[in-house]
């Protein structure tokens, strides 16, 4: 199986983040990247540096106001008085009746939906060498491999089309199910995070080309909190191409396992090309972010229930948090994954 790690994603790092009105550590720290590189490596698994996708490769899911921001917003950043050493908002638009500004503080708010996704110094390279390893994922996928990796740091999938979330900046499931599309005609994304995948949901909501289906806890009580519930099933030619499976908080293996099951039945009906697995190891029992207690053999089995669906699949990084779990996690999805050695479905 193929793997791709860019080194310049270590050297996003971000320390701000507000808990419960406190300002805390950040939870998407670069240990996270060495503790999934011991996982490849357990598996035998050696990693390659992508080559630099397009700059239309993220264009085709972002607006280029929000690709230019993530380029310059720390530069210009620093040259506020007294600034400090991150880009963190301290205003927000309601955008539906706003318009868009030119100083570096309105950008912050326009593109930054909550505080948890500060821009340091070396934040655009990292998210833009993360973008690039999803896009190598989908190519090594175009290219016949029925499975491939991509070890994205930062995340995306809270990102939408406009704006930072929850640890993301690119979304870069979504960058990889577009450039998918070049060769197929339907693409699917399953993303099996414990958080939902809210901006991927927004940035396909009205199309169906591409099915994304999202199995989380319960949003009621749980981040993204505003998106996420059964009733969200698309809109316009989009409706009933996105498919939401929301768990109660703590459920374990077996109703996660159910509910994977209910979004490979849809995907199948569905019947794409090729698939974006959005893989969340945060889902676990012992992730510091807890919504859910699946346990680490319940990633294996979930990767042998995903490979054996039959599709070729680009696995794009996303959550699992800091604790002595995330190794063994990464290890137990791709081993299973690789054990089901399913044959692929060609279309």
């Amino acid at each position: 199986m193929k793997c791709f790690h860019a080194p310049e994603t270590m050297d996003h790092d971000p320390e701000f983040r507000l808990t419960h009105g406190r300002v805390a550590r950040n939870a998407e720290r670069a240990e996270r990247g060495r503790l999934l590189l011991a996982g490849l490596d357990r598996l035998g698994l050696a990693t390659q540096a992508p080559p630099a996708c397009a700059a239309s490769d993220l264009t085709a899911v972002h607006t280029p106001e929000f690709v230019a921001f993530l380029e310059t917003a720390w530069t210009e950043w620093q040259a506020l008085p007294n600034a400090g050493p991150e880009v963190v908002p301290n205003t927000h638009p309601q955008k539906h009746r706003a318009s868009y500004p030119r100083h570096i503080l309105g950008r912050a708010g326009w593109h930054l939906a909550d505080p948890s996704a500060p821009i340091g110094e070396h934040s655009w390279i990292a998210t833009r060498r993360a973008a690039d390893c999803a896009v190598a994922a989908a190519q090594a996928v175009l290219d016949g491999e029925p499975m491939a990796y991509a070890l994205c740091r930062p995340p995306g999938h809270h990102s939408d089309a406009d704006s930072a979330s929850g640890h993301c900046l690119l979304n870069n499931a979504a960058i990889a199910a577009a450039y998918l599309r070049r060769k197929h005609d339907r693409v699917a994304i399953l993303d099996i995070d414990v958080h939902h995948g809210n901006g991927t949901q927004a940035i396909f909501y009205d199309r169906a080309d591409v099915l994304t289906v999202s199995i989380h806890a319960d949003p009621m009580d749980y981040y993204p909190f505003f998106n996420g519930h059964a009733h969200e099933t698309g809109q316009g030619e989009g409706e009933g191409f996105n498919l939401n499976l929301v768990l109660a908080r703590d459920s374990d293996d077996a109703p996660w396992h159910e509910a994977i099951r209910r979004g490979l039945d849809r995907i199948a009906e569905f019947a794409p090309g090729a698939m974006v697995l959005s893989l969340g190891l945060d889902a676990h029992e012992n992730d510091p972010l807890r919504g859910l207690a699946v346990t680490t053999e319940g990633f294996r089995v979930a990767g042998r229930m995903i490979a054996e669906a039959g599709l070729p699949f680009a696995m794009v990084q996303e959550g699992g948090y800091l604790s002595d779990d995330l190794t063994d996690n990464l290890a137990a999805f791709l081993g299973g994954a690789m054990e089901a050695a399913a044959p692929v479905r060609t279309t």
